[in-house]
């Protein structure tokens, strides 16, 4: 039997792929990257932007095709996990009847269970309703990259800006014990991993208590697991996303530039330089105290590598608006960014504000600071930038 799998999005879920294909290794699959071989095909969706959603509809309807085709069509089973399943759901199923399984970040730990029970029963099943993962999600051990392993860190998040449709599809945050993500990285390394990136919404918000005999009851915060994490012996470079700049805390740089194994990489996402639009996406900072932050992080690294999102035309964004998020842009020189068009995502507070800037508008914006981020990029030694 062959599974094959297309990941949509960011870090985690390229995670939560390992973590799924695992399952399915365990219970003696095989992976295929050709969709015509496999038994089973599984699309791991993101639902950040209404581009990501409309992509996996197109496949969607590719894979109808091939689900008709051939006598192995009839016993293929085709499942739409993560974001997307867990914020659509059954309309999932209502535009592409020929799916079998619609499963949320949070139901993963079952997805192999879900596939046999869709192939025996000849039924299709929606699981989206878990508020908290399975922690026997993170057994398995495959990564796809020998040397480097992802670890989660932590699930959800609890910031609710205002753009955003992760808390309605991953839930809140919630930290994973400290003992499990010492453990979880030990036996990556005794697997031969000696990169390790540590993956949150928010790796700052990071707080859970140790049942140590050493320390019970104490209290550990993302410094004080990062510190922990880079001492196993074995770990030879460690980095992390992402982090939010109302949590940072200065004691992380400190840590960075002290530690040759921890990566002097930061990727710390702005959205915007004009403090009307930051409110309006309830990012809980100015840009000054944003600038303040970047100040601290240069002064204690120096060669640093800083990278930032950028989202533009947000609702009632004016060229004024604009003119300062170019500005910041201009003053930070990013080593690189990922730059954004809005667009409105079901359950958020923004979903409410008129969309009024036209596309045409947030097209040229666009254009125009990824032309300035090409510029500074080129000058900081021809470092990429992505879109």
């Amino acid at each position: 039997m062959k599974v094959f799998l297309k990941t949509y999005g960011c870090q985690m879920n390229d995670r939560d792929s390992e973590l799924v294909i695992g399952q399915f290794l365990s219970e003696g699959y095989k992976l295929t990257d050709d969709k015509k071989q496999a038994d089973v095909i599984l699309l791991n969706t993101c639902s950040v932007r209404q581009h990501a959603e409309d992509r996996v509809f197109s496949e969607l309807g590719t894979l109808k095709k091939l689900k008709s085709k051939n006598e192995k069509g009839k016993s293929l089973v085709i499942g739409v996990i993560g974001c997307m399943a867990r914020n659509l759901g059954d309309e999932i199923i209502k535009r592409a009847p020929h799916i079998d399984l619609v499963v949320g970040p949070n139901d993963l730990a079952r997805i192999y269970e879900l596939v046999k029970r869709a192939r025996k029963q000849k039924k299709q099943f929606v699981e989206i309703d878990s508020q908290v993962r399975d922690k026997s999600f993170y057994k398995y051990l495959y990564h796809k990259d020998e040397k480097h392993s992802y670890v989660n860190i932590s699930e959800g998040c609890s910031n609710f800006c205002s753009y955003c449709v992760v808390p309605y599809v991953r839930g809140r945050h919630r930290s994973r014990p400290v003992e499990d993500i010492i453990k979880e990285v030990k036996r990556l390394v005794k697997d031969g991993v000696s990169s390790i990136t540590l993956l949150g919404q928010n790796v700052n918000d990071y707080c859970a208590k140790v049942k140590s005999k050493n320390e019970k009851g104490k209290s550990l915060d993302f410094v004080g697991l990062l510190e922990m994490v880079s001492n196993i012996k074995g770990v030879k470079e460690l980095g992390f996303v992402t982090s939010h700049p109302k949590d940072v805390d200065v004691r992380l740089f400190d840590l960075m530039a002290q530690r040759k194994n921890i990566k002097k990489y930061l990727h710390l996402p702005v959205q915007s330089g004009s403090n009307r639009i930051l409110k309006l996406m309830n990012r809980k900072y100015t840009k000054e105290k944003y600038l303040e932050i970047v100040e601290q992080y240069r002064e204690k690294l120096p060669d640093g590598i800083l990278a930032t999102d950028v989202i533009v035309g947000f609702p009632t964004e004016t060229e004024k608006d604009f003119k300062e998020t170019l500005d910041l842009v201009k003053s930070v020189g990013f080593n690189f960014a990922y730059l954004f068009k809005y667009s409105p995502r079901p359950h958020t507070k923004a979903e409410k504000l008129p969309d009024d800037v036209p596309q045409k508008e947030k097209q040229r914006r666009h254009a125009v600071l990824l032309g300035l981020q090409r510029e500074i990029s080129h000058k900081k030694v021809n470092q990429p930038i992505i879109i």
